[in-house]
């Protein structure tokens, strides 16, 4: 292994951010959150973004990530494009661990998706991708993985990662969109009934009471 990654992998062992704090931002960057080094500040803060539909499940996450938390980390917003539902938006302290954090799977402000961090997903990170950006679809029987804002390279990348890990095999195949006037092919990451009811034995015992329906195949 290069120096240089095995560097990286140390500096994510010595993250001094508590397991299940940092499987939760993991997941949260590849769904609805990101993490953000804005200009003027010396840290990064994590932000999160969901309707007020799912608070309980933003309490939940924010439960998850206290040792980053202020007293203003959760904002309500007004409805923004088609919906009708105010937005809940969490943003954590500037920090130096999220900074550390960032410089391994953000470059150039954008997130890069790399085996080298995706090694340290957890099955509580896997939860909240899903939870995040997961859809049943086909009667509930079969499962999608909207990864609209990633390339193609990617999404193959995630997809790969997901077998060669977690024994989950997955197929990717784009989707057909009209956004801001214009037409464009999204790439997703599809999943099979008998491979989702693996990948749900995986995360199961990490989803909260409050979302369960998202992993209800019945």
């Amino acid at each position: 292994m290069k120096g240089k990654n095995l560097n990286k992998i140390k500096l994510f062992d010595q993250i001094s951010l508590s397991d299940s704090c940092k499987s939760v931002i993991l997941g949260s960057i590849l769904g609805d959150g990101s993490l953000k080094l804005y200009d003027g500040y010396k840290n990064a803060r994590l932000s999160i973004r969901h309707s007020n539909i799912q608070k309980d499940y933003l309490l939940w996450k924010m439960e998850k990530l206290s040792e980053i938390n202020n007293l203003n980390s959760l904002q309500i917003q007004q409805p923004t494009g088609y919906s009708k539902q105010l937005k809940l938006l969490y943003q954590s302290q500037s920090h130096e661990e999220l900074t550390k954090l960032y410089a391994l799977t953000y470059k150039k402000n954008k997130l890069n998706i790399k085996r080298r961090w995706l090694n340290h997903m957890t099955p509580l990170s896997l939860a909240v991708w899903w939870l995040d950006d997961g859809s049943l679809i086909g009667n509930r029987k079969k499962g999608v993985i909207c990864t609209d804002g990633f390339s193609e390279k990617s999404v193959n990348l995630l997809s790969n990662y997901l077998f060669k890990v977690w024994k989950i095999k997955t197929r990717v195949g784009n989707v057909r969109r009209i956004r801001e006037g214009k037409e464009k092919l999204y790439p997703r990451i599809w999943i099979s009934t008998y491979e989702l009811r693996k990948f749900f034995d995986i995360i199961k015992e990490w989803v909260p009471e409050c979302i369960k329906y998202k992993i209800n195949m019945k």
